[in-house]
């Protein structure tokens, strides 16, 4: 997989964001890929382990250190996650039990965030504290599927990613294995 970033508004008020496209390739191993500008340069590198029990992904700088760690929780009934942000726990999101459509409860000490929207087909708002803060989108192509992630520009944008590879895992999770 892999990320490409442009500029792009969300607010009216106007402001600079960036949009980030996700490129899913159908045989992904190890759900490594990387996060690169609108230049096509790197800017993160985000590693699965493998051989592990639960989704276990760290989100590296190009520096090599770790800025965001995804650990699943497991043992529970419907799905939950542990976000960890420069190595101190930011977030927990859990899959609520509805019968149609999927919902998250964000637990985080950076604020109050919800998510509106279509979960399901990925196409949705962040919101935190009652203000959009990123909208996602999906389109799909022929043997691909392709993310597009806007995120306002003063929100830490590796924790806000995080957030949306941990509903698409658990999305995926769900039609592999129910």
């Amino acid at each position: 997989m892999y990320i490409l970033a442009y500029m792009f508004g969300i607010h009216k008020k106007g402001g600079a964001n960036l949009r980030y496209q996700i490129r899913e390739k159908i045989f992904s191993f190890g759900d490594d890929f990387t996060i690169k500008d609108e230049f096509g340069n790197d800017v993160f590198i985000v590693k699965g382990k493998v051989f592990s029990l639960g989704d276990k992904l760290g989100i590296y700088d190009m520096n090599g250190s770790e800025v965001v760690y995804i650990e699943q929780k497991l043992f529970k009934f419907l799905p939950e996650y542990n976000i960890y942000l420069y190595d101190e726990h930011a977030a927990r999101v859990k899959k609520e039990f509805t019968f149609f459509r999927p919902r998250f409860n964000i637990e985080s000490n950076m604020g109050d965030y919800v998510i509106e929207g279509d979960v399901f087909s990925l196409n949705f708002e962040i919101l935190k504290n009652g203000v959009p803060i990123a909208i996602v989108s999906k389109k799909f192509f022929s043997f691909s599927d392709t993310y597009g992630v806007d995120i306002s520009d003063n929100e830490n944008h590796a924790f806000i990613l995080a957030l949306v590879i941990v509903i698409d895992q658990v999305l995926h999770d769900s039609n592999n294995n129910r």
